[in-house]
């Protein structure tokens, strides 16, 4: 069996509560998430803010600025190896080809699973996260036992997710922080070759670019 690489590299800290979702226990929200609903409650209270216009903010994030621009990544990278080789050499100036830039000043590498590797991300010390290619973080990537496990037993938390992933495959775990974000590179399903950039993209999903599943375990139908 090939063994399993962790990358730890990290400089901050903050908290985080879970859902639970299968993956861990529910867990009460943070001081510091109780804190900004309460400012942003007292803001709306007194007229500061506009809760349609913190609605907006939140969909461009989920659906807008979210997996979809990380999916024309992906799809790009499988159908152009010039823009892959860019891609893979200097991420964060290949991303900005698309207009993507971090808002925070982080960098940006991108992780190729391959049939010998397959590469998972996260963060162990709170929810440093790609925004502008990702969207929002999933509540189960900020909880403290996804943070844990992923480390201590990424095979494990692959099997939860529906991510079958072989013996002979090596998993590598790589660790965000607040300066360097990763984006997993997926593998091009089979029977997609004879598709465009467009159609590829759409079956580019959130979570296979975090690496806790595979696009090839998809069914057919799953992916028309």
């Amino acid at each position: 069996m090939a063994g399993d690489h962790h990358d730890h590299a990290h400089d901050h800290d903050h908290d985080h509560g879970h859902d639970g979702q299968g993956h861990a226990h529910a867990a009460p929200p943070s001081p510091m998430a109780a804190r900004v609903k309460a400012i942003e409650a007292l803001a709306v209270a007194k007229g500061l803010v506009d809760p349609a216009a913190l609605d907006l903010i939140v969909d461009t994030y989920e659906s807008k600025v979210g997996p979809r621009n990380g999916a024309r990544v992906v799809a790009r990278a499988w159908t152009d190896p010039a823009y892959k080789a860019r891609l893979l050499s200097d991420a964060t100036a290949a991303i900005a080809e698309f207009g993507f830039t971090g808002r925070q000043g982080e960098d940006m590498v991108v992780l190729e699973n391959t049939d010998q590797v397959h590469n998972m991300v996260v963060c162990t010390l709170c929810s440093c996260y790609p925004w502008t290619v990702l969207g929002l973080p999933p509540v189960w990537y900020k909880s403290a036992p996804y943070r844990s496990r992923a480390v201590l037993d990424p095979r494990g938390v692959l099997a939860e997710f529906g991510c079958r992933v072989g013996d002979d495959v090596e998993v590598r775990v790589w660790d965000s922080t607040a300066e360097l974000r990763y984006l997993v590179l997926p593998q091009r399903p089979a029977g997609t070759e004879d598709w465009d950039e467009d159609q590829l993209a759409a079956i580019v999903t959130r979570d296979s670019m975090i690496g806790v599943t595979r696009l090839a375990d998809q069914t057919p139908e799953m992916r028309s």
